[in-house]
């Protein structure tokens, strides 16, 4: 089946999402990567755009089943970074060449919007950084009280489309929580340039759901997605499940089928930025993330949080770096860019299309409301 798979609709784009799942063949997916690196060289260009992460606060109200810092664990020391802390690492952020922060946490309450706001603001003074938020779900009137001091952009995944799956794994805080797809929808509305993402490998997500998330992602026209493997922390619920509860057709969360979905979400949506995610240099951390840059990707995250912090953010277990200096991250970075003939960029990276796009559209986005294949 040919690798191009834009021009392709309905139940010929399902089919052929799920005969590119399924291949094994190395001669085969050599063609899938060849072309979603030609679409990705053709619409994005060569440059790796980089987004420094601190995660300001490992405290959290939700009770997710595969990750490390949700509110049952008791077994790790919760903290959250001062606002000095943050700035003044927002700025080394800067001087090593990249172009956005990512402020991110678990979703944590206690960081009030006053606060957020004033230290996006603070950031906005000392640097030229691009800003992300990514603190889970928030009220519409927090979103707009952050846009409006001065946040860029904000990353919001959806994990899957299929709401059972969902709630399974992402048990909902309470009867009136919101709609991840809303408030995407939200974002697009108050002028943030939106982020997403599924994870691959869940339990119980099937093929046949691995390829409605692909398809409901793309269909979500967002500017980001960052995808990555399911890796369950040890001290959750999901950690070492048993085998005999995976249903026939179980997506495997291994380094090739991660490379298969990013390549797809490349050929499918051109000119989205597309990261090669920390999950994936975890289980593949020899070559992992020069592959993701060679099947799609243009976006690293590299981690800048404070090391004492750094070893309390542990979402899923032997994250990549997880003791490296920040010096010796880039460095590592910075030889594999270099390596496979492309080249860091010293802008923002903003995505290509997005001022057109809500020029034309302002209203773009809006009519996807619920859990549902597009």
């Amino acid at each position: 089946m040919n690798a191009d798979i834009q021009q392709l609709h309905g139940s010929e784009l399902r089919e052929a999402i799920r005969y590119w799942l399924l291949q094994t063949d190395v001669r085969q997916l050599a063609a899938l990567w060849a072309t979603a690196d030609q679409v990705r060289r053709e619409h994005v260009g060569d440059a790796i755009y980089l987004r420094g992460i601190i995660e300001i606060s490992n405290r959290c109200i939700r009770r997710c089943a595969y990750c490390g810092i949700n509110a049952s664990n008791h077994r790790i020391s919760r903290y959250t970074m001062t606002m000095d802390e943050i700035v003044e690492c927002a700025c080394t952020i800067e001087k090593a060449g990249c172009g956005t922060v990512v402020l991110q946490s678990g979703e944590d309450w206690t960081l009030t919007p006053l606060w957020i706001a004033d230290t996006i603001r603070e950031i906005k003074k000392r640097t030229s950084l691009a800003v992300t938020l990514s603190l889970g779900e928030r009220l519409p009137e927090e979103l707009r009280q952050w846009r409006e001091t001065g946040a860029d952009r904000y990353l919001l995944k959806i994990e899957t489309s299929d709401k059972v799956l969902y709630d399974r794994i992402h048990p909902p805080r309470g009867k009136e929580a919101p709609n991840r797809f809303e408030i995407l929808n939200q974002l697009r509305r108050l002028g943030y340039e939106t982020g997403s993402g599924i994870m691959i490998g869940i339990p119980g997500q099937t093929i046949d759901i691995l390829t409605e998330d692909i398809i409901t992602l793309a269909g979500l026209d967002v500017d980001m997605a960052g995808s990555g493997p399911f890796i369950a922390h040890r001290h959750t619920p999901l950690a070492g499940y048993d085998d005999a509860i995976k249903p026939d057709g179980q997506a495997g969360n291994d380094a090739l089928t991660t490379y298969k979905v990013n390549a797809l979400l490349r050929i499918l949506c051109p000119q989205m930025n597309l990261p090669t995610t920390t999950a994936l240099s975890t289980i593949s951390a020899r070559n992992g993330r020069a592959l993701g840059l060679q099947r799609g990707a243009n976006v690293i995250m590299p981690n800048f949080t404070p090391l004492p912090y750094r070893q309390c953010y542990e979402i899923y277990p032997r994250q990549t770096g997880g003791n490296n200096s920040k010096e010796d991250i880039l460095h590592v970075i910075k030889k594999t860019v270099h390596s496979i003939g492309r080249y860091v960029a010293s802008n923002r990276g903003d995505f290509v299309q997005y001022q057109l796009r809500r020029h034309n559209n302002p209203k773009r986005g809006e009519g996807v409301h619920d859990y549902a294949a597009v």
